[in-house]
C-alpha cells in the first residue's frame, strides 16, 4: 500500500526559511521568530492529519496550486497522476488510456485510489478521478476537497494552448466541450468547497484562496449573525449569544424584536470572479455566490448545490430562469415570472423550503407562518407543498391574507395552492395588520412555549423578515448585470440603474446587497404606487404614518406602509449600530414616526431615489407600451416604468424589475387595454387576455392552478389576535396531532 505519513517537527530556522517566508528585514530577531512561529503553528494545524484535495477538470491548475499550497504549509505534496498512478503502473497515463480505453482506464484508476492512503498532505487529483465512485468516497475519509471551478471556455483556451488532445473520454463522437460539461456533475458530487477562478489568475492567488477557502471551512465562527438592534459588538439587548445561518432560517424573526444580519456582512467578489461567472447559467452562478454567503457546516456545498438545482429546475417554465429582456431605449426589463406561481417569490420560495428542512432538528414539528400582500402566500403555499412526504408530515404553513385587499386571481391562486400541509386564511383587514400580528406571535413568549410544550410544535417565519429568503433574490440582481454583459450591452464595470417597485423594501435591498457585494449598481429606484411613505422618506428622512391610511391599489404587493425590511438598511448605513436601529423603530412602533439625521439622509440619498405612480398612470404606461411594443407589463413593473422614465437620466443601462405576470391581475390589465366588458370569472379573464397574442404568453401554470380551483374554500377570521392564534392552534391539533 502507498503511504505517506504525516512529519512534525520543530522548524529550525535558518536562512533559508527566512528568505521563503519572506520577512522584511526592518523585523527585529524576536519579532521574526515570533512571526515564524506563529505562520507554523498556524499553517499546521490547519490541516491536522486531514488532507486538502485538489480537484477540478484538467487544466485548472490543481498541480501547480497544490505545489504552493504544500510550501505555504510546509507539507507534502503528492500529484495523483505522476506520484500514484504512473509508479503503480510503470507507464504514462496516456499510454494507460491507449492501452486499455476510456471505461477500464477509469476502473484502474478507482482501484489506485483505493489502494492510495496519506494525511497531512495536499493531494492533486487528475481530472477524472471523480468519475470512481468508491475511490473518491475512501478519498474523502480522511480530506477536505477543494474543486478548483475554472469556467470552460478558459479550461479549453488552457489545453489548446498546453497542446492537449487527449483527454479520458474524448472521441471522435464527443467534443471537449461535451466532456468538461459531463463531468462537472462528478465535481459537484464530491466537493467540500468550491475555490472559483476568474480568467488569468495567477496560481498563487489560487493557492491563497485556497488556504482561506479552507479556513472558513473549519472555522464556522467566522460567520454568525447578529440582530438589527444589537450593539455594536453584537450583544443583542436580550441574548448574548450568537446566531449561525442555520439558526436564523428557522428562527426568522431575533428574540429583541430585530431582523438578523450576517455579522460580518457579505462578502465581495472580485472583478475577476464576476467576469467567471458572465458564462455560466443561473443555477450556477446561484451555486457559486450561495455558496460564499452560507457556511458548509450549515450546508453542506454539495448539498447546498442539489437543493438550488431542485429549486430552479423544471418548475420554471423558462431555462434561463431569470431572462433580461430589451423593452426600449435603455429599459431592460429583467423577468422574474417564469417560476410556478407567477411572480419573483418564487425565486426565495421554492429554495427556502428545502433549506428550512434541511436545518431543522428532527426532534420538533414546525408550522410556517405567513403574512402576504398577494404573491408571497401562493408561492410559499406551492414551496413548501413541493417536500418530501416525510418533510410534509412535520412541517405545515398558515398563510394569512386581507381578505378583501389582493386581486381575485391572487386570492383563487391561494386557495388552489392549499395542500395536506399549506393553508390560507383571508384577515379581515389590511396586509399591515397581518404582517404586525405574526411579529407580536413570535414575540410572544407565553404562546410559543404553550406551543412546544403542550404540542412539540415551534414556529417559523417565511416571510421577507426571514435572512433565507432575502438572500437568494441578491442571485437575480447579480444574474440580470452578468446577462447585459454577456449580450454585449456593456462591458464588465459599467454602471446600471435598478428601479424596483417597492412595498416591504425587500427587493430593493436585495439589489443593495448585490451591489454590496461587488455588482457595479449605480441607483437603486425605488418606485411606489399611491402609499408612497418610501418615497417620502428617501426624499425627506422622515418616515410618517400619523394620518395615513392603507389605499388599495390595482398594484397589491405593494400596497404596505411599514416596510419591514427598510430597517436591515438602515443598519447597513447607521455602520451596525443596533442601538441607534432600535431607537428610530421603537419611536414609530409607539409614536408612529421617525427621522434620520442629516449625515444618515444623505448616505441612503447616495443608494437610493424615489417616485411614485397614480393610479392612472400605471393604467395609462401599460396601455402605452403594449400600444407600441405588443408586450403587456403586470401593475406592479408598470408602476415601476412610471417612475424609471421620470428619474433615469439616460446615461446608463436602466433594468426594471418586473416582479409577477400581468395574468395574475388581469382585472386592471384589461380595463387598461381598453375592455368595454369584464367577466367577473378569473378564469373567463385570463382567457381572454390569451386571446391578444401579447408577450410575453399567459402563464399556464396559473391558469391550470385556477382551472383546478373552482371555488375552493379557504377559511375567513376577524382581525383580532387572539383569533388568529386560535386558528394556529387548531392547525396543530389538526396537523401534528
Amino acid at each position: 500500500m502507498f503511504h505517506i505519513f504525516q512529519y512534525r517537527r520543530l522548524i529550525l530556522i535558518t536562512q533559508t526559511s527566512l528568505s521563503n517566508m519572506c520577512l522584511k528585514p526592518v523585523l527585529s530577531r524576536p519579532v521574526a521568530f515570533a512571526q515564524i512561529w506563529k505562520s507554523w503553528f498556524s499553517s499546521h494545524f490547519l490541516l491536522g492529519n486531514k488532507n486538502i484535495i485538489l480537484m477540478g477538470p484538467p487544466g485548472a491548475g490543481k498541480t501547480t496550486t497544490g505545489r504552493i499550497v504544500g510550501q505555504k504549509l510546509d507539507c507534502p505534496v503528492i500529484d495523483i497522476d505522476d506520484d500514484v498512478l504512473e509508479t503503480t503502473w510503470n507507464m504514462t497515463v496516456s499510454e494507460k488510456l491507449k492501452d486499455v480505453g476510456y471505461e477500464e482506464f477509469i476502473e484502474e484508476e478507482g482501484k489506485a485510489l483505493l489502494k492510495f492512503s496519506a494525511s497531512g498532505s495536499v493531494i492533486s487529483l487528475s481530472g477524472s478521478n471523480p468519475m470512481h465512485a468508491a475511490g473518491m468516497q475512501h478519498m474523502k475519509k480522511n480530506g477536505i476537497v477543494v474543486y478548483l471551478d475554472v469556467p470552460t471556455t478558459v479550461i479549453m483556451s488552457r489545453l489548446k494552448s498546453m497542446e492537449v488532445d487527449r483527454i479520458v473520454g474524448l472521441s471522435p463522437g464527443n467534443s471537449l466541450k461535451d466532456i468538461l460539461q459531463f463531468r462537472k456533475q462528478f465535481y459537484k458530487r464530491w466537493y467540500d468547497i468550491r475555490v472559483f477562478c476568474g480568467e488569468d489568475v495567477a496560481a498563487e492567488v489560487i493557492a491563497e484562496k485556497v488556504l482561506d477557502a479552507v479556513k472558513r471551512y473549519q472555522d464556522s465562527e467566522l460567520e454568525t449573525f447578529i440582530s438589527t438592534r444589537s450593539g455594536r459588538s453584537g450583544r443583542s439587548m436580550e441574548e448574548d449569544s450568537h446566531k449561525y445561518f442555520s439558526d436564523v432560517v428557522v428562527q426568522g424573526l431575533a428574540p429583541d424584536g430585530g431582523l438578523f444580519v450576517p455579522e460580518r456582512g457579505l462578502p465581495k467578489f472580485t472583478v475577476g470572479e464576476w467576469q467567471g461567472l458572465i458564462e455560466a447559467t443561473y443555477v450556477e452562478r446561484a451555486e457559486v455566490i450561495l455558496e460564499r454567503c452560507i457556511h458548509p457546516a450549515d450546508i453542506p456545498a454539495s448539498k447546498l448545490a442539489e437543493i438550488i438545482a431542485t429549486a430552479y429546475g423544471e418548475n420554471f417554465s423558462c431555462s434561463k430562469i431569470a431572462p433580461v429582456r430589451h423593452l426600449a431605449g435603455n429599459q431592460f426589463l429583467l423577468e422574474l415570472f417564469h417560476g410556478p406561481t407567477a411572480s419573483f417569490k418564487d425565486f426565495a420560495l421554492q429554495l427556502v423550503p428545502h433549506l428550512f428542512a434541511y436545518c431543522i432538528p428532527r426532534s420538533c414539528n414546525y408550522l410556517i407562518l405567513v403574512a402576504t400582500s398577494g404573491d408571497t402566500g401562493s408561492a410559499v403555499l406551492d414551496g413548501f407543498s413541493r417536500l418530501h412526504d416525510t418533510d410534509k408530515q412535520r412541517i405545515a404553513v398558515m398563510n394569512f391574507f386581507p381578505e378583501d385587499g389582493v386581486s381575485p386571481i391572487q386570492k383563487s391562486q391561494m386557495i388552489g395552492c392549499q395542500k395536506e400541509n399549506a393553508w390560507s386564511v383571508g384577515v379581515k383587514s389590511d396586509f399591515d395588520f397581518c404582517q404586525t400580528a405574526i411579529k407580536q406571535i413570535f414575540t410572544n413568549s407565553n404562546f410559543t412555549g404553550f406551543l412546544t410544550v403542550e404540542y412539540g410544535t415551534a414556529l417559523a417565519a417565511a416571510n421577507s423578515i426571514n435572512w433565507a429568503r432575502l438572500l437568494p433574490q441578491t442571485v437575480y440582481h447579480a444574474s440580470a448585470y452578468l446577462d447585459l454583459v454577456h449580450q454585449g450591452i456593456i462591458p464588465f464595470g459599467s454602471p446600471v440603474d435598478i428601479c424596483i417597485p417597492t412595498g416591504n423594501f425587500g427587493n430593493i435591498l436585495a439589489a443593495f446587497y448585490a451591489k454590496m457585494m461587488g455588482i457595479p449598481i449605480r441607483k437603486l429606484i425605488c418606485a411606489s404606487n399611491d402609499n408612497n411613505v418610501l418615497t417620502d422618506f428617501i426624499r425627506t428622512g422622515v418616515y410618517d404614518l400619523r394620518g395615513r391610511k392603507l389605499i388599495s391599489t390595482f398594484s397589491p404587493a405593494v400596497d404596505i406602509l411599514k416596510s419591514s425590511n427598510l430597517e436591515r438598511y438602515l443598519h447597513v448605513i447607521a455602520n451596525e449600530d443596533g442601538q441607534l436601529v432600535t431607537q428610530l423603530f421603537n419611536q414609530l412602533e409607539n409614536q408612529g414616526h421617525f427621522q434620520l439625521h442629516k449625515e444618515l439622509l444623505e448616505k441612503l440619498q447616495q443608494d437610493l431615489v424615489a417616485g411614485w405612480c397614480s393610479e392612472e398612470d400605471c393604467l395609462a404606461a401599460i396601455h402605452s407600451v403594449y400600444s407600441t411594443t405588443g408586450y403587456i407589463l403586470d401593475t406592479h413593473t408598470a408602476v415601476a416604468k412610471v417612475v424609471a422614465d421620470r428619474l433615469q437620466d439616460r446615461t446608463c443601462p436602466i433594468i426594471i424589475s418586473s416582479t409577477a405576470h400581468y395574468s395574475k391581475f388581469a382585472p386592471a390589465i384589461l380595463r387598461a387595454l381598453r375592455i368595454a366588458e369584464i367577466n367577473q370569472n378569473p378564469l373567463s379573464q385570463l382567457h381572454l387576455l390569451s386571446s391578444y397574442s401579447a408577450l410575453p404568453p399567459i402563464h399556464w401554470g396559473l391558469l391550470e392552478t385556477l382551472k383546478k380551483t373552482g371555488n375552493g374554500d379557504h377559511q375567513v377570521c376577524a382581525a383580532d389576535m387572539s383569533v388568529l392564534m386560535h386558528h394556529i392552534e387548531t392547525l396543530i391539533q389538526n396537523h401534528f396531532m
